[in-house]
């Protein structure tokens, strides 16, 4: 739907200077909404006509006036086209600056995300976990590779940004890097986070994920088996780096903490319970939650081995993430495990193999691992009873032999 717009000629007359000359403005009115500025120009209010705005007569200072006014505006109007075109968005302050040359710098993507996630680093260890801050810069790194490759551009302006924008980011995401459904869904959300942001702020009228589908998937939540984590605990090194990364994982694995809240881990949050029991007690570093977790003998004798290590306020030693996930490779790679390890994993490793197939019900895990909901923890659930169907199958195949002959007796 186009706006309304006009544009309108008239004397200040409470602006009449002593010599009886009036300040010619010109005034732009978009949808309702009106803005002024003046011409530059001093008219005799005989010689001006209200109706047409524009000079009467037929003196060189009228025709200069009269051509003043036409040429203003025609260009005023050539602004507003290219608005209405380009942006489909038009105020009156918009034409009145573009017009006069003082419109404010056209915000770019690249520009905008840079400043969100400086924003952002500043807030990692407070109410930012290095995890999500880690997503944002994966996600403005790969927006720049797309923009030098498919467009052949260092940056974008927001407002250039649309559907087949959208479309095109996601078809290079595809083509280019071996994603799951769920990191694929991750890279466009946090583009639409930006672009939310640049709505908010007026940078862009219309939002271009509308009737974009970005609906994730229930994730099969990988976990490490009893016999893997026996393999850690059983493992020995020289090397005390990977000796910690060890520790570290298998004190995750048994109390279900991610590594951000196991890096952030002090003292404070190692309490005694009412039943003489020490208890992990603290709010979740990514989504605030409070969780409070039994300290069983693993993870006790974990604390007890670093007790008197000097790691100033925190109990455990924890590495750069990426020294970790790369320490945490080479250890599966010498335990001879066949699963791509994160750091993540342990915290699956916890609620599977550690609790839930050792009978612990699902709302304590679910407490345990400070889930906003437990359909999160369910997803865990869902895992451990499809592997239960799988391992009947094997067993059904292997008693198959048996079931013939007994069929056979009938």
């Amino acid at each position: 739907m186009r706006s309304t717009f006009k544009v309108l000629f008239f004397l200040k007359r409470d602006k009449q200077k002593a010599n009886g000359m009036i300040p010619l403005f010109c005034r732009i009115t978009v949808d309702g909404q009106e803005t002024r500025f003046g011409m530059k120009c001093d008219v005799n209010s005989n010689f001006w006509d209200v109706k047409t705005g524009k000079a009467t007569g037929r003196t060189t200072e009228a025709v200069k006036i009269n051509a003043l006014v036409d040429n203003t505006k025609v260009a005023i109007f050539k602004v507003y086209r290219e608005l209405q075109e380009r942006d489909n968005y038009v105020t009156a302050e918009r034409v009145r600056n573009v017009f006069l040359g003082v419109e404010a710098k056209q915000q770019t993507l690249l520009e905008l995300y840079d400043k969100h996630n400086r924003e952002r680093k500043l807030l990692i260890g407070v109410s930012l976990c290095q995890s999500t801050y880690t997503s944002y810069v994966r996600t403005y790194e790969r927006l720049g590779d797309f923009l030098r490759k498919w467009y052949n551009l260092s940056d974008i302006p927001i407002r250039e940004i649309d559907h087949e924008f959208i479309c095109n980011f996601k078809a290079y995401l595809v083509a280019n890097y071996r994603l799951t459904h769920n990191s694929l869904t991750k890279y466009l959300k946090n583009l639409r986070y930006i672009i939310g942001i640049a709505i908010q702020k007026d940078y862009i009228s219309k939002n271009p994920f509308i009737n974009f589908s970005m609906q994730s998937q229930d994730a099969n939540r990988g976990f490490l088996s009893q016999e893997d984590v026996e393999k850690l605990i059983a493992f020995q090194s020289k090397n005390k780096k990977l000796e910690q990364a060890r520790d570290l994982f298998v004190f995750c694995c048994f109390t279900g903490l991610s590594y951000s809240d196991v890096a952030n881990l002090t003292e404070q949050h190692i309490q005694l319970s009412f039943s003489d029991k020490m208890w992990i007690k603290g709010r979740r570093q990514k989504t605030d939650i409070k969780y409070n977790i039994p300290l069983l003998n693993i993870p006790q004798l974990i604390l007890k081995k670093y007790a008197d290590s000097p790691l100033c306020d925190k109990v455990l030693p924890v590495p750069k993430y990426h020294n970790y996930r790369d320490r945490l490779k080479r250890i599966t790679k010498i335990c001879e495990i066949d699963k791509n390890i994160t750091s993540h994993l342990a915290r699956h490793t916890f609620a599977t193999t550690i609790a839930l197939t050792k009978g612990v019900p699902i709302e304590t895990v679910s407490k345990m691992l400070g889930h906003t909901s437990i359909k999160t923890t369910q997803i865990y659930a869902k895992v451990i009873n499809s592997k239960i169907s799988n391992d009947m199958d094997m067993l059904a195949e292997k008693l198959n032999g048996m079931a013939m002959k007994m069929a056979a007796n009938f």
